[in-house]
């Protein structure tokens, strides 16, 4: 009788586990390990999906994993070796989220997974918490566990939607207390996003990019094309610097500021904190065709390359290695200032799986001070009749509407513009002067904006 051996785990989920003890151990971030990993271990096509959504997947509902792990194992979750908690949370997912995966092979793969990299012994401890997680759907785990819906909602759709539930009562601040906005916001959160592309401005058409990408031109930006996945990387037009990716939320605020109408010259712009580049590569387009200049201010020297990758070949645009909030340049110098700062990135969570389990409020706080001086370097710098868009991918209201209103406070000569006029044919808009975008309802990040005249 020949001896018997067991097979190896298989690559995709060795790729995710391997990813995810990178996220845990050393704080990496999915979107920049797993390619690699992936690369590394030639994996393509329908192996390499399955190993980003279950990589991806697992992140985004970690927290609720961990509760339904909690309820299924012998002892508490805190007690359980990392490594173990991480298959547990790659299995659970298989088991319930929506992978298509049969429970045997669910819970038969991780298991052999778990044989490889936690041995024999914590294997069966996988397999006994995995064959308890299984035996109901995730609706009915999440309809045990979840607080009530009546008396603790913040702490029902935290459970739910599986965001921390400060992050749910920072959306429902931002999305005034409406209960069904806000458990649509975190489902979109929980969606995988398309790849947004944008055609810079003479360089590439919007049609030539979307028959190139495989994409549809997006719906608001004049410049956004949208494709359901596919390599950027391997796009010649991206390569040349002709187009980025970008979201369209991120273009969409830069066009509204280019879009202001100016009295008197219009002839420099500032990009206050360029990095890495995006909206100063639209705003260099954009400046072009009206024979502007466009100045981009980063602090960071790595961030500061990244946005000289970015304005390579556009010959309006200068790229300053330098403090923003102490300003070299001379006082009312520019015509058209934004400000993209620094900031918590609740807004684009969906793009970064392991961020929501990694901020806290504490973050928040220690932004502000740093967003207040940018926002005044930004008012110094923009010459009376100019204007100035304030901007940040985040909705919570500490880092949005509080920071514009004590600006104002600080600056009483800035006169708000609408900044819904400023966004044409784009919907649920609020009700301004500044405008918030979100998931749910533009397929965007969730971009704040405030746009002001100086005086």
């Amino acid at each position: 009788m020949g001896s018997y051996t067991r097979p190896a785990p298989d690559a995709p989920r060795r790729a995710a586990y391997d990813c995810l003890r990178a996220v845990e151990q050393r704080d990496a971030y999915a979107n920049l390990v797993l390619p690699g990993l992936l690369a590394e271990r030639k994996l393509e096509g329908r192996d390499a999906a399955f190993a980003t959504e279950l990589t991806y997947g697992t992140l985004r509902w970690l927290g609720t994993y961990d509760e339904i792990i909690a309820a299924c194992a012998s002892r508490p979750l805190a007690e359980l070796d990392p490594p173990v908690r991480d298959l547990l949370r790659l299995g659970t997912h298989q088991l319930l989220g929506g992978m298509r995966v049969p429970p045997h092979a669910a819970v038969g793969e991780t298991v052999e997974l778990a044989r490889a990299v936690v041995g024999q012994s914590r294997a069966g401890f996988v397999n006994a918490v995995l064959r308890k997680v299984g035996a109901d759907d995730l609706p009915t785990w999440t309809s045990r566990l979840a607080p009530d819906r009546v008396t603790d909602p913040i702490g029902h759709l935290s459970l739910v939607h599986a965001h921390p539930r400060w992050i749910v009562q920072a959306y429902a601040d931002a999305l005034g207390g409406d209960l069904e906005q806000v458990a649509a916001a975190l489902a979109a959160g929980n969606l995988r996003p398309a790849v947004h592309y944008v055609a810079r401005p003479g360089r590439i058409g919007r049609e030539e990019l979307a028959g190139v990408v495989g994409g549809a031109p997006g719906p608001w930006s004049p410049y956004s094309v949208i494709s359901p996945g596919g390599d950027p990387g391997a796009i010649a037009a991206i390569r040349t610097g002709a187009a980025a990716v970008q979201d369209e939320g991120s273009q969409l605020v830069a066009v509204a500021l280019a879009n202001v109408p100016l009295e008197g010259a219009d002839q420099s712009w500032l990009d206050l904190c360029a990095g890495p580049g995006g909206k100063a590569g639209l705003l260099a387009g954009l400046a072009g065709e009206r024979g502007a200049r466009l100045l981009a201010v980063e602090l960071a020297a790595h961030r500061a390359r990244l946005v000289r990758n970015a304005l390579a070949g556009e010959p309006v645009a200068d790229v300053v290695q330098a403090d923003a909030t102490s300003p070299a340049w001379r006082a009312a110098a520019f015509d058209r200032v934004l400000v993209d700062v620094p900031c918590s990135g609740l807004g684009a969570l969906r793009r970064r799986p392991e961020a929501r389990w990694r901020k806290t409020p504490a973050d928040i706080a220690q932004l502000r001070p740093l967003q207040a001086a940018l926002l005044d370097s930004a008012v110094e710098a923009t010459r009376p009749g100019g204007v100035l868009a304030y901007v940040t991918c985040s909705p919570h209201v500490a880092e949005t509407r509080a920071i514009v209103a004590a600006g104002q406070r600080r600056h009483p000569h800035l006169e708000p513009l609408d900044a819904r006029d400023l966004l044409p044919g784009v919907p649920h808009l609020g009700t301004g002067p500044t405008v918030q975008l979100w998931p749910h309802l533009h397929g965007t990040d969730a971009m704040f904006l405030a746009v002001f005249r100086a005086h």
